[in-house]
């Protein structure tokens, strides 16, 4: 196969749209059931593992493209999962949700699967579409195969992010001494949100590897989503709003970069 087949493609975002549907709704189940709806956050990273996984097994493009990315996605994913599993368990609803379903009229069923579920699951599809199109799509030869090997380096760069930010958090925190205090060393004293920005970079890193091949460019929206919802929207805006509350957070504003890892001032 060498160019792009509509045909290929509706079959594989068909079964990612199928599967998220099943997830989402088990999801929604399991919330239900334990009273408290943030146990969405530990399926965000195995939805896309899905897809990819999907897309790997009912695209019929280049395999080593379809197997790569399945591979990605699922060691992101996976630690992603167990990450905010470890995270959540235990404890209460997250304060984001009960302000998100209080404006929104309350907890009934309906609105939970509206603003909750039905939100995250087309978010899930959507960011996930550079995957699905490279799925369909043949080999990358040349210059293109050198953007793909950029995407993995960059891959890498995020998912060390990611994963060097959340340990060096959870080992703060398990200290005693640290009670109160505001993490500030390690990656955490070159950007305030290093496991967002290494996100971002794992899907401007898909991103790129789908792009190698026409028409994965077209799917720059995917990654600009992601990094909307990480920067802006769900991520590192609500974590500000709350945090800058907190003693010290504000002195730790001035000095260490928002997102983008810089050197930290003195």
């Amino acid at each position: 196969m060498n160019g792009f087949d509509w045909s290929h493609f509706g079959a594989v975002t068909a079964a990612s749209v199928l599967v998220l549907a099943v997830l989402q709704a088990a999801t929604f189940l399991v919330g239900r059931r334990i009273g408290r709806y943030n146990v969405v956050d530990v399926t965000w990273g195995l939805g896309f593992v899905l897809v990819a996984l999907v897309a790997a097994l009912v695209g019929d493009g280049d395999a080593l493209r379809r197997w790569l990315m399945a591979v990605l996605v699922a060691v992101w994913g996976l630690r992603l999962t167990w990450h905010m599993y470890a995270k959540s368990a235990g404890k209460g609803e997250d304060p984001r949700y009960e302000e998100m379903l209080e404006r929104a009229g309350g907890n009934s069923p309906g609105v939970v699967i509206r603003k909750i579920f039905l939100t995250q699951g087309f978010a899930q599809w959507f960011v996930s579409l550079p995957l699905q199109v490279s799925a369909v799509v043949g080999p990358a030869s040349g210059l293109a195969t050198g953007v793909a090997v950029l995407g993995v380096v960059l891959w890498v760069v995020g998912v060390v992010f990611e994963a060097v930010g959340d340990h060096q958090l959870k080992q703060f925190k398990a200290d005693p001494a640290n009670k109160g205090e505001i993490m500030d060393v390690g990656l955490w004293a070159w950007t305030r949100h290093p496991n967002y920005f290494g996100d971002s970079c794992v899907w401007w890193g898909l991103w790129l590897i789908a792009a190698s091949v026409w028409p994965g460019p077209v799917t720059v929206l995917s990654p600009l989503v992601m990094t909307y919802f990480l920067v802006f929207a769900t991520g590192a805006r609500l974590l500000e709003k709350s945090m800058s509350q907190r003693p010290g957070y504000p002195d730790y504003q001035q000095r260490t970069s928002y997102f983008l890892p810089l050197p930290p001032k003195r």
